[in-house]
């Protein structure tokens, strides 16, 4: 079964009582399990839906914002003292390396006294980090994954990501505003897993974070998609299924279901799920 199991969908790292949890998407297909990013609470999301921490066989981080990799270190740890002894190949963006390297020297003390105590395996090897470019990732055993950079101002290495198998196509937008490249690239796709930002939403968003002096207003606006331009992306590209992921603002109790659905019905008309933690869309 071709599978797509949302673990977090708010955007943005900030987490508050009753919020949802920042991205992170598991996955399934070809016979492979993917983690997609690793935000906060990734490891419990994964267990939720079923999946044993070992059984992840890549790992793609799709840009360093935090709410998308803050929680990888403690995946590995986590799979780590759980019986997991044989590497994943992570490939994610220039830096990812470094991050790792001062997770392992964050947690030096731990690892090395689990090594010589409980006999653990070496934890350094357990992830196999490669550079995540444009183009093709990965063409093996039925599955094409692609990758194609997208516009996430100021980071430069942040992209969207197709899985391609059995005659299925998924696509995830990653953080991106809004360009033509995306039609093309979402073409025909099964499944458009898309970021959303209701702009009517953002002044209380700056607001409640204490930050009023514009340059997060500024961010937010330039660097997301506007819930009328994932619409039309949409539409453009003629996908058959759109998810709303990576909700901005993510935390606000009035922007109901209603109200983010509206606003992309003024621009597709196609089938809409808006996404909810834990979440799982099966692909016919």
């Amino acid at each position: 079964m071709t599978s797509v199991a949302l673990l977090g969908v708010k955007g943005g790292p900030a987490i508050k009582p009753g919020s949802n949890m920042p991205t992170s998407v598991l996955v399934q297909i070809a016979g492979r399990t993917i983690l997609v990013d690793a935000g906060l609470g990734v490891t419990r999301g994964i267990c939720d839906q079923g999946v044993d921490l070992r059984e992840v066989d890549l790992v793609l981080i799709t840009h360093l914002h935090s709410d998308h990799y803050l929680e990888l270190g403690a995946f590995f740890h986590t799979a780590w003292v759980g019986g997991l002894s044989r590497p994943i190949p992570v490939i994610g963006p220039t830096g990812l390396g470094a991050f790792w390297a001062g997770f392992q020297a964050a947690m030096a003390s731990d690892i090395s006294l689990r090594v010589e105590d409980e006999g653990r395996c070496d934890f350094a090897a357990l992830a196999q980090l490669s550079a995540l470019q444009d183009g093709v990732v990965l063409d093996e055993g039925g599955l094409k994954i692609s990758a194609m950079r997208n516009v996430h101002p100021p980071i430069d290495e942040s992209y969207a990501l197709c899985f391609e198998a059995e005659g299925r196509k998924i696509v995830l937008s990653g953080d991106t505003t809004y360009f033509d490249g995306m039609i093309d690239f979402a073409d025909g796709a099964d499944l458009l897993v898309h970021e959303v930002l209701l702009e009517e939403g953002v002044d209380a968003l700056c607001a409640s974070l204490g930050v009023p002096d514009g340059r997060l207003k500024r961010h937010l606006l330039r660097s997301h998609t506007s819930a009328t331009d994932v619409g039309r992306i949409a539409t453009a590209a003629g996908v058959k299924h759109l998810t709303l992921n990576h909700f901005v603002p993510g935390a606000d109790p009035n922007l109901t279901d209603d109200i983010w659905a509206d606003v992309v019905r003024q621009t597709w008309q196609g089938p809409l799920t808006l996404g909810q933690d834990g979440m799982k869309i099966d692909i016919p």
